[in-house]
């Protein structure tokens, strides 16, 4: 009794395992099967092997598209039984894989629900677009504060589903060369509708006036049909345009499908995806099992699980193992205003529509948006651009299941954190607005004035040479034209500019020449007796003076510092401790001369350099 009641524990215990994991309940349908040979095998061999099979299995292999030449891929009519008799033949010492060419499928459970076009402006200020009101997704991810660094451009997004069409508001969106894996030919139009709108999400066109919104809008999208109007299609299918993206530089993948079964020519384009540096975002699926489904569980593969409109798990979404972030999917059981709105098209009459979808398709390309913005703002790894947003995610607690892998999709605090520590355009524009220098005011009422010292402290470095020159020959060198500016202003032009939270201190220090070095210590607009004088140009003399390089470094410092101080010594000869009246002005003067009787001595008539 105690036996049947351990074995009936173990049905159970199975069972539930069996109904749980996709990859036991689902090994998925197939009516073909995929052939990859190895790459070192010569096409001789392969060509022998296929007749081989013609002959003994009557079935005959070919290849898989216009692109499996490469790859050695090729599929075969078969079933089970058929497979069964391959893997136990004598082909399997010449290929990599003897698998099913699995169906995938647009994932289960996905709604639709139409949704009117309306006129009326939008309320937010950014961007216009009128429906944009209605993408409660894009406010969820805070897209908007994201968008003040990044709009995605020069970044390459592989739409890998039922093609792309080019709805209204598609029409500002940058379109690269794709193809069309069922039709086996280049345009990859859409004749479902869901590939379209997994698009609009990533890069809708924005700021058109017109429609809804996408994340990275600036973004380049590559549309590459392998799912029919009836959304399913092959795993040879969906591997080569993985490939075809990697080998036609696109910067990231996403995959809305997925389906039972592993299959290692899948697994192997997703890896050589990543390691041709592209992001591969998936869907996790809309079973409600604790697992992702295929493709979203292969290891390079970053698998989105969904959230509806209040931000909870999404109730159909998989989650639990192998899920890696989440973001928002909808849910179109709480109303048309629950999914995701985007612009698609009616594949019954094939006329431009907005939708509500709700699916973990939908969640997918926020995720691969958001990677598109990441890539933009400079992180190029994939293992890395995972990283970001695994740190950015809003982090839930408590979330023993797995719900939400690393958290919640953040665009805002993904951009920040892939430019943590970089200076950006926007950067340098807000430090121009801050500091005055985009004010016309600057430019007419002092700002330029203040600069005319230091230009003719430079000015002045030249003229005190060119008169040296005639009196004690020597050749011009970039070591004296270093020496003129340094010593007679410094890098003045980075004078009291700093960024984000670093001390002013080493910026005062690089923005002062020579002279300036004292009071820039002292934070102090006055010079520094000690510095404003002949000491230092007397030290590096003293230093250089054998040095072939240093030499006329070193002399033009010090027509440089004369310059310098008999400048001041006319427009502000502010000195600590000696003030600003005519000991001051007598101080300056006086170390200007000797600065310059002492480059007079460095130079002596029969010296020469280079």
């Amino acid at each position: 009794m105690k036996k049947l009641l351990i074995i009936a524990l173990f049905l159970v215990g199975l069972g539930w395992t069996i109904a749980q994991f996709p990859g036991l309940a689902m090994q998925g349908n197939y009516d073909q099967i995929v052939l990859d040979f190895r790459e070192d095998i010569a096409d001789t061999a392969i060509q022998q092997q296929l007749n081989a099979i013609a002959q003994t299995y009557k079935v005959r292999p070919q290849f898989n598209s216009q692109f499996s030449k490469p790859e050695h891929l090729y599929i075969v009519k078969g079933d089970k039984s058929l497979l069964d008799a391959l893997r136990k033949s004598d082909l399997k010492r010449y290929t990599e894989a003897i698998e099913p060419d699995y169906i995938y499928r647009i994932p289960d459970g996905e709604s639709r629900k139409l949704v009117g076009s309306t006129s009326e402006p939008n309320a937010s200020q950014a961007p216009n677009d009128p429906m944009y009101s209605k993408q409660w997704n894009m406010h969820n991810i805070g897209i908007e504060q994201a968008w003040i660094e990044t709009k995605g451009r020069g970044v390459t997004v592989a739409v890998i589903d039922t093609g792309v069409s080019k709805v209204p508001d598609l029409e500002k969106t940058n379109f690269v060369k794709g193809f069309d894996f069922v039709n086996d030919q280049e345009n990859a139009a859409d004749d479902n509708g869901h590939g379209t709108h997994v698009a609009g999400t990533i890069a809708q066109s924005t700021n058109n006036n017109f429609g809804v919104a996408g994340i990275a809008y600036e973004a380049n999208i590559m549309p590459l049909k392998v799912l029919s109007s009836f959304g399913g299609g092959t795993v040879a299918d969906i591997a080569e345009a993985i490939r075809f993206a990697a080998d036609n530089k696109a910067d990231v993948i996403n995959l809305s499908l997925g389906g039972g079964g592993e299959s290692v020519v899948m697994r192997d384009a997703i890896d050589y995806a990543h390691s041709k540096g592209v992001v591969v975002i998936a869907a996790a699926g809309n079973s409600n099992r604790n697992a992702a489904d295929y493709p979203a569980r292969y290891p390079h593969a970053i698998a989105v699980a969904a959230l509806d409109a209040s931000g909870a798990k999404a109730p159909y979404s998989n989650f639990g193992a192998g899920v890696d972030i989440a973001a928002p999917g909808g849910s179109t059981e709480q109303g048309e205003s629950g999914g995701i709105l985007q612009n698609t098209l009616n594949p019954e009459t094939g006329e431009s529509v907005f939708a509500a979808f709700q699916g973990t398709s939908m969640a997918a390309p926020h995720a691969a948006g958001v990677a598109a913005l990441i890539k933009a703002a400079g992180v190029d790894n994939p293992d890395e651009v995972l990283a970001v947003l695994k740190q950015s995610a809003r982090k839930v607690e408590s979330d023993d299941l797995n719900h939400y892998g690393a958290g919640k999709l953040d665009a805002a605090a993904a951009v920040k954190l892939a430019l943590h520590g970089k200076i950006t355009f926007n950067d340098f524009f807000r430090w121009l607005r801050d500091n005055g220098y985009l004010n016309p005011r600057f430019w007419i009422d002092g700002g330029v004035v203040a600069l005319l010292p230091k230009i003719a402290m430079v000015l002045g470095s030249y003229l005190l040479a060119w008169f040296l020159r005639v009196y004690f020959p020597f050749n011009w060198s970039w070591a004296m034209g270093s020496g003129l500016v340094a010593g007679s202003s410094g890098l003045f032009l980075l004078k009291g500019f700093y960024l984000f939270d670093l001390p002013q201190f080493p910026f005062r220090i690089l923005g002062s020449s020579l002279p300036e070095l004292g009071s820039a210590v002292q934070g102090s607009a006055a010079l520094n007796p000690i510095s404003a004088s002949v000491l230092i140009p007397f030290l590096l003399l003293a230093l250089l003076l054998g040095h072939s390089w240093g030499k006329p470094f070193a002399i033009g410092a010090t027509i440089g510092v004369a310059a310098c101080l008999g400048i001041s010594a006319i427009v502000d000869p502010q000195v600590m401790w000696l003030g600003d009246g005519w000991i001051g002005r007598a101080y300056l003067s006086i170390n200007a001369l000797l600065c310059f009787g002492l480059a007079r001595l460095a130079l002596k008539p029969k010296d020469r350099w280079v």
